[in-house]
């Protein structure tokens, strides 16, 4: 699936090192404004337990992962919905992802420059709303005055989307993000046709000190009152860490270091999977002696498109699916003997699949 999410946020604030540790593309990452020009794409894998698990289960000859783009945008300034610094290209690249990762800097360093003088995460989120609002801003207007025209020449439909399209220009100048609109129907249907940056779903990642990685900070602590009305996640993660971690070449090096921090596993690992969610993606497996393999599909997606990610195909002579949970391949261990206890389910065309099925398609085209 050719879904990304855009990892954005001021200057130097650690978003070029957490994508180095995310993708190991080694990005530039530097200590002045602007480190990051052009957006740096990466394909991440998806840590995931289960297909750990599954591989065990079958021993196949191949184990396949599942996978997200992630993209390390500009860092954008003041003044950036109007050009200043890199703001017109910063804009356009987020413009093109389909979630936000918003890096806020949470840790005091005096080598580390901040671009407006000491570090305030509060501040440094109220910068990028109001350039993203601006900008949204402008977007709205331009459709509205095409909706207003549509509207005096008779168009009957056009008349209610003045009203709705002035509702969101209404939220946007109270200074809201469009996503905490609640829309429905063809309203909706109008805002996401909008393409508004601030509707896309967001996480915020505070970037914090080691010593603040698992409990957060006083910077952390008002970043959290700041957003707690929001919809949306907050994550600790210590890009030096991580950084560190990325560079160990061994699973045990990586284990000895994360046991010497008291900390389970890499933070990028939470935060690929809180990135998964935030994308609304799960994943299915397909089991076999060749491969276990994960694929990433839409929540709420039916069995016939589920299957199209395998191949067009299987979408187009879809016949049913034979679907196993996750749960029970562990608790049986053999799909005969799955068989055997009653649980493999057969579905048809309506079947939404659920995160974690086990799923083998019957086709005919």
């Amino acid at each position: 699936m050719a879904l990304k999410a855009g990892i954005v946020g001021l200057p130097n604030v650690g978003k070029s090192t957490l994508f180095n540790a995310l993708t190991s593309a080694k990005a530039l990452a530097a200590n002045y404004p602007f480190a990051t020009k052009d957006p740096n794409v990466g394909v991440i894998t998806v840590p995931d337990v289960r297909l750990d698990k599954l591989y065990e289960l079958v021993n196949p000859k191949a184990l396949l992962p599942t996978s997200i783009e992630i993209v390390d945008i500009a860092g954008l300034i003041k003044g950036a919905s109007k050009g200043e610094g890199l703001g017109n290209q910063f804009l356009a690249n987020i413009r093109e992802c389909d979630a936000i990762v918003h890096v806020v800097r949470c840790f005091q360093d005096d080598n580390v420059v901040h671009v407006d003088g000491g570090v305030d995460p509060v501040r440094d989120k109220e910068v990028i709303d109001t350039e993203l609002i601006l900008k949204d801003i402008e977007t709205v207007e331009k459709r509205l005055d095409r909706l207003r025209k549509a509207a005096k020449a008779g168009a009957k439909a056009e008349v209610h989307m003045v009203s709705v399209g002035e509702a969101i220009m209404e939220h946007l100048n109270n200074g809201n993000p469009a996503r905490s609109l609640q829309l429905e129907g063809d309203d909706l249907e109008l805002l996401q046709d909008m393409l508004l940056m601030t509707a896309k779903p967001i996480l915020y990642v505070c970037n914090v000190d080691e010593a603040s990685v698992k409990n957060g900070n006083e910077y952390t602590a008002r970043f959290m009152e700041a957003v707690k009305a929001e919809p949306a996640e907050v994550i600790f993660i210590s890009a030096a860490i991580e950084a560190e971690i990325a560079q160990m070449e061994t699973k045990e090096e990586r284990n000895e270091y994360l046991e010497m921090m008291g900390l389970e596993e890499p933070g990028v690992n939470r935060l690929i999977r809180a990135t998964y969610k935030l994308l609304d993606l799960i994943t299915y497996f397909t089991v076999g002696e060749k491969e276990v393999r994960a694929w990433t599909i839409r929540r709420g997606w039916k069995a016939p498109k589920a299957a199209s990610v395998i191949h067009t195909d299987f979408e187009k002579g879809f016949i049913r699916a034979e679907v196993i949970k996750y749960d029970d391949y562990v608790k049986y261990g053999t799909e005969s003997a799955i068989k055997d206890a009653g649980k493999m389910g057969v579905e048809g065309k309506e079947y939404i699949v659920q995160d974690g099925d086990c799923m083998h398609f019957r086709f005919n085209v």
